[in-house]
């Protein structure tokens, strides 16, 4: 049985806090439908209609491209534990980058993280629960460090201009790449 707001309750965003990774779902006219598992402690309720993550470099853009052609957006959020449950915010979202106006109002939210490459920002436009009772029952053990660790040791310089060059998803769509390199503190 599945239940719809317009807005996430008190209930949904402690829910939200209690789970390790979610997901997110992005499409956009003949490109392909991408979906990213995402981890550390990066997505943020900024309201009950508005909901934010930190987005670190990884191996494209596809998010990006298809906020930037589409706008629409679906999170996904699965219980692995106790009480069986799903939650999917469903809205639209905006890639937000450094450079970007707007970017120092959202990044007070957030840890910067070394590869923070944009924030996406996202108006929410429903929220549905449902059962969970196919997903499995798992145990956490750990973040992973990888990525984070990754991005630590990149030369800043060489990161930009990277990143400066990948303007395309691998559909052809457009991005904006990040101008601007979080490394570890004090770099």
């Amino acid at each position: 049985m599945s239940d719809f707001t317009d807005t996430l309750t008190e209930a949904h965003s402690a829910f939200i806090a209690d789970q390790p990774v979610f997901f997110v779902a992005t499409a956009a006219e003949d490109a392909r439908i991408n979906l990213s598992p995402k981890g550390l402690d990066t997505f943020r309720i900024l309201s009950p209609s508005h909901v934010a993550w930190l987005d670190l470099g990884g191996s494209g853009n596809e998010t990006h491209a298809h906020l930037v052609a589409d706008g629409r957006i679906t999170i996904m959020f699965c219980n692995f534990h106790n009480p069986a449950n799903i939650l999917r915010i469903y809205g639209t979202g905006t890639p937000v980058l450094p450079q970007d106006d707007g970017w120092d109002a959202l990044a007070t939210h957030f840890e910067m993280l070394p590869g923070t490459r944009q924030i996406f920002d996202v108006e929410v436009g429903s929220v549905q629960t449902s059962c969970g009772w196919g997903v499995p029952l798992m145990e956490l053990k750990r973040d992973r460090a990888t990525l984070t660790k990754y991005h630590a040791q990149k030369d800043p310089d060489a990161w930009v201009t990277k990143v400066q060059k990948l303007t395309r998803s691998i559909d052809g769509l457009p991005t904006t790449p990040t101008k601007r390199y979080f490394g570890p503190p004090g770099r």
